[in-house]
């Protein structure tokens, strides 16, 4: 591209959960998003019809093609794997990526996180910093963490766990654990987001941790209590609920004016599709797909040893990867464009709807004001789609890295 500008035609939109026949206009100089009128000459690009969506969001990945973020030898090594797989993200539409620690030892921690600092990485998905999925959890939600690395926030405040808490900017907390308020605060006010999960809590443990500043809920309804209609669980605070209730019902309940944004795995397997539908439709602007990825995703079918992580063998069959000799899930191996569209096929919603689940909510949960959507003075991280939501190109910066070959 030669001019100073550079005009995408002949396309459609995805803006705020809608489509709309328009064109991009991206600066050559800095790779940002320009006004879309008002321009003359410069390059011009015909999409014959395509999509224009943001650069897909991954919120939730603990690795990729047999790389885990646990996964340490020495920093060049690390380096070299986090390159590997940035690359790879944006043959996925993925421009932006958080790695996922789960639980491991402060140590482990210790030694991994300065790794995942927020950086560009040359004609690839950018790194966003770390999601720490720990070990601020309760024991009778492990899941496929490993339950005796867990931690109390009374005995062990967040700097003791992680070190520099610069590279953290999402930690997953259960809100029943003694003190979890005071955590809350604590990472909220280091500017660090917290969503709930691997927990038991009630509705109103729930609801005290929103009050103290958490803003999401971790993969909604996995590693949760399920949903009972008189005693709901914490994952009912998706529902906003007025805050003038009636005084004539006689089951207690309080006003939850800030309903949390929440990650869903629209895998077909974490949710079954009629649950993906329901909780999609009960706060379309606060959902938020995530693949949960581990390590295995993008490699073939097979028996796999586990990591710092994960004890004993993975076994992975699809997008799908349990404990050996066991139906315990251990994370998904679905692409987030496979969950686009699985969202499009479980709930009946618009493509411009599902992808709004992968870019725009994402982008406001945490706070990015320079991604995630199609707005002047954004950075150009975009993908061209097709009417079936399957990733054609992939834009970084205004660059085109990557295209599906015939």
């Amino acid at each position: 591209m030669s001019g100073w500008f550079t005009t995408f035609m002949n396309c459609r939109l995805c803006l705020h959960g809608e489509l709309v026949e328009d064109q991009l206009v991206v600066s050559d100089e800095t790779g940002k998003i320009l006004k879309r009128t008002g321009y003359i000459g410069g390059e011009a690009i015909d999409l014959e019809g395509g999509i224009i969506a943001p650069g897909f969001l991954e919120l939730q990945t603990n690795g990729v093609l047999g790389f885990h973020f646990t996964h340490f030898e020495n920093d060049e090594k690390y380096e070299q794997q986090l390159e590997k797989i940035a690359k790879f993200y944006t043959s996925q539409g993925v421009t932006g990526f958080w790695g996922t620690v789960p639980t491991v030892s402060p140590d482990h921690f210790q030694k991994v996180l300065p790794s995942l600092r927020p950086r560009s990485i040359p004609n690839s998905a950018s790194l966003l910093g770390a999601h720490a999925e720990g070990p601020y959890l309760h024991i009778s939600k492990a899941g496929a963490h490993n339950p005796s690395l867990f931690q109390l926030p009374a005995e062990n405040p967040p700097s003791s766990v992680y070190g520099d808490l610069s590279t953290v900017k999402l930690v997953t907390v259960a809100p029943e654990l003694e003190r979890s308020s005071s955590l809350i605060s604590q990472l909220t006010k280091a500017g660090i987001k917290v969503s709930l999960g691997h927990s038991s809590a009630t509705y109103d443990e729930g609801l005290t941790a929103i009050s103290a500043g958490a803003t999401a809920l971790t993969h909604t309804l996995n590693a949760m209590p399920p949903l009972h209609h008189r005693s709901p669980p914490f994952a009912a605070l998706i529902s906003p609920t007025s805050p003038s209730l009636p005084t004539s019902t006689s089951l207690t309940a309080k006003p939850n004016p800030n309903p949390p944004y929440y990650s869903l795995i629209a895998d077909g397997h974490h949710l079954h599709p009629s649950i993906v539908s329901l909780l999609y439709r009960a706060n379309p602007s606060k959902c938020v797909l995530v693949t949960d990825s581990v390590e295995l995703a993008g490699l073939q079918d097979g028996v796999y040893e586990g990591h710092a992580q994960v004890e004993g063998r993975q076994v992975k069959e699809g997008s799908r990867v349990v404990k050996e000799g066991t139906e315990t899930l251990i994370g998904g191996c679905a692409s987030l464009q496979e969950c686009v569209r699985n969202l499009m096929a479980f709930s009946s919603c618009t493509l411009a709807e599902a992808v709004r689940c992968v870019t725009e909510n994402i982008a406001d949960m945490m706070g990015d004001h320079t991604r995630g959507k199609l707005e002047e003075g954004r950075r150009a991280d975009f993908v061209v789609l097709d009417d079936e939501g399957e990733v054609l190109q992939t834009w970084i910066a205004g660059a085109k890295v990557w295209e599906k070959q015939d």
